[in-house]
């Protein structure tokens, strides 16, 4: 416990680990209540209001909310998984009432509109409809007619970026974490057998690694996801078995030197075994190396899926993610546009970063590289 405390202590005198964690507690938190931080909380941030396409941030515009023809009777929308909307957004110019119409000034493009006329009825409810007219516009007016602001601008499709951008996120950790857990799992397991046993066991263990290590990742990940399939899982799943080299690399060396240790030959000659020795006298000891591979292999996850994602074969849309948003968007860099692809580019930059930065933190906190 005192051991702990101390790597605690040493780990947030270090200015740039706190920076770090603090921009890793904060994307974790947006991950998790995304659709309740997103302006648009529908499954995916996927509404469509094609004539806002590509716009500046800041952008804003009224919004009529007509409701579907038909409608989303099952709707199983929550803060994890969103919201469907059962009703359709109409930019506007300007809007009045006249008698038991709505007459509204469709903003179609810049300097470009048409007039709609919407009978009252056709926005309401059965039950709203037997409402006094006053009522019927009060409540329209309300619930029906909205300002939207876009604070970073919408994509090419109409949809609210920020809203894309904080669901996206989940993309990016979740690769991290399901990719580390495959990755140190199989590494623990390879390279622990590797450098506990050796001989015959090391050298086969060795040349699966040597042959895996001479395949670059991205084709490593191509091959294993055309056989799997391509999806949000099968990605995930894909990038874990292409990680778990570095892992058992380091962790084989590890048990090398450990192996040796008096206290491993004293348990051997106490009769225990062999698995409780390697788990629970040596890889304990090896922790802070663990600690340092997986901050780095969760960095790699992250620009492994962003990549691949803007290469077309990770996850697909309209489920959001920070690559396929370059993609969408990666020729607008030279237009008057270059926010589009430069917003999320920004947001990978910063969440590799802060992960490379607590694995060096931690790195140098646990010293293990044996200074």
């Amino acid at each position: 416990m005192n051991s702990e405390t101390g790597i605690i202590r040493r780990l947030i005198k270090k200015p740039s680990a706190i920076v770090a964690i603090t921009v890793i507690v904060l994307t974790s938190v947006i991950a998790l209540f995304a659709y309740v931080l997103a302006p648009d909380n529908t499954p995916f941030g996927n509404r469509m209001i094609i004539e806002l396409g590509s716009r500046q941030p800041g952008f804003q515009k009224q919004l009529l909310l007509i409701p579907k023809a038909v409608q989303d009777n099952a709707r199983s929308g929550s803060w994890l998984s969103g919201t469907p909307s059962d009703y359709k957004a109409i930019p506007l110019n300007a809007w009045a009432f006249r008698d038991t119409v709505l007459v509204a000034r469709h903003y179609v493009d810049d300097g470009i509109e048409d007039t709609l006329v919407y009978p009252l009825r056709t926005l309401l409810t059965p039950a709203q409809q037997a409402w006094p007219l006053q009522q019927q516009q009060e409540y329209i007016q309300k619930h029906q007619i909205e300002n939207r602001k876009f604070y970073l601008g919408t994509d090419k499709y109409g949809r609210d970026i920020l809203s894309r951008l904080i669901i996206g996120s989940r993309v990016s950790l979740a690769v991290g974490v399901v990719a580390v857990m495959l990755s140190l799992t199989i590494g623990i397991i390879l390279g622990s057998l590797a450098g506990y046993y050796g001989g015959v066991v090391d050298n086969i263990i060795m040349w699966v690694i040597n042959i895996l290590w001479a395949i670059p990742t991205l084709l490593l990940v191509f091959a294993i996801t055309l056989t799997i399939g391509k999806g949000f899982w099968e990605i995930f799943v894909a990038i874990g078995l292409t990680m778990w080299v570095s892992a058992a690399r380091l962790i084989r060396g590890q048990v090398l030197v450990l192996r040796e240790m008096e206290y491993i030959t004293a348990a051997k000659a106490l009769g225990i075994g062999d698995m409780r020795i390697i788990f629970r006298h040596i890889l304990p000891n090896i922790a802070g190396p663990i600690m340092v591979i997986a901050a780095s292999n969760f960095a790699t996850a992250i620009l492994i899926e962003a990549g691949l994602s803007f290469l077309g074969i990770g996850v697909q849309p309209p489920q959001p993610s920070w690559g396929l948003m370059i993609k969408e968007h990666y020729n607008f860099l030279l237009t008057n546009r270059p926010l589009l692809a430069i917003i999320p580019g920004i947001a990978i930059m910063l969440l590799v970063y802060a992960f490379n930065v607590l694995g060096n933190a931690l790195r140098d906190v646990l010293d293990v590289r044996g200074n």
